[in-house]
């Protein structure tokens, strides 16, 4: 595959989807675009958010139950195209339905088409338009780290979900658990009739995760829906960026394959010539795990 040397290498695919009302057809799209990054080289693909439904939390009470059980039909299906492949597949997230409970949950499976395991959103906005804590309940500080291997090197990634991006604590945690990739599946856009008074949101989203790339010497890929669902313009813009911060490839604001080339090895160059984990002081930081 191309981009993959012994000094590091290895290719990361970012499957950047506009969805459809119609849950089969999504999730057809979504094989699709694996197929295609692992043609372009791709060793590790990850899905947008919620990749199998329209961006139903836009509304406060949707009239179409998007929920499924997890793995399920899905996770066979990608488990099965995992190994065909020999990739690992981030599989973006879905809408679990779990007993009592629903959650927002992505599932990993490595190049054998094990289920490597499972990540359920923490962070749960609401906002006119993201009106999430209506349907999914709070992962609770499952973070959690998965080995894969990738032509028999082994790597360690992790996953957080869209909202859980804006937060450095979260990112740390995946760090300190050894990361080397983390992945951000993600629902995100601008809000027609909503006025940006902070500043482009864009800019900012892309920004606080090139920072949680240098702060932590992880690899960052994030990957986002597009087109217009109702009132919401998804931009797309999905990314990859090295251990500190600089851009390898990015997206437009229309359905496409990303892939790039990432060198694991220089996530260690800068942890060590930084010494952003040596320098900690966590007995400082205990005003971080206070309730506010």
């Amino acid at each position: 595959m191309s981009g993959f040397t012994q000094t590091g290498d290895i290719v990361l695919g970012l499957v950047q989807m506009a969805m459809d009302a119609d849950p089969e057809k999504n999730l057809k799209r979504a094989i699709s675009g694996i197929h295609e990054a692992s043609r372009r080289g791709a060793d590790i693909v990850c899905l947008p958010e919620l990749f199998r439904s329209p961006y139903f939390c836009i509304e406060e009470k949707c009239q179409t139950d998007y929920a499924e059980e997890c793995p399920g039909i899905v996770g066979a299906t990608l488990s099965s195209l995992a190994a065909e492949l020999a990739i690992t597949i981030v599989a973006g997230s879905l809408y679990e339905r779990s007993s009592e409970k629903r959650f927002n949950t992505t599932l990993i499976y490595g190049p054998d088409g094990l289920l490597l395991g499972s990540y359920r959103k923490t962070h749960i906005p609401h906002d006119p338009a993201f009106y999430e804590q209506h349907y999914f309940a709070s992962g609770e500080q499952n973070y959690q780290v998965f080995k894969t291997l990738v032509r028999g090197r082994p790597v360690t990634i992790g996953s957080l979900i869209c909202y859980d991006q804006w937060f450095p604590e979260a990112a740390r945690s995946l760090a300190l658990l050894g990361a080397e990739i983390i992945f951000y599946p993600t629902a995100i856009g601008t809000v027609q009739n909503v006025v940006q008074e902070e500043g482009d949101w864009h800019h900012a989203w892309k920004t606080v995760q090139m920072g949680h790339a240098v702060a932590n010497a992880t690899v960052i890929a994030a990957v986002n829906r597009v087109g217009q669902e109702g009132n919401s313009v998804f931009w797309g813009g999905s990314f990859i960026c090295d251990a500190f911060g600089r851009v390898l490839a990015e997206g437009t604001n229309r359905e496409e394959v990303i892939t790039a080339p990432v060198n694991l090895n220089h996530n260690q160059t800068v942890k060590e010539g930084w010494r952003f984990f040596k320098e900690r002081r966590p007995d400082t930081y205990g005003l971080i795990t206070k309730n506010k």
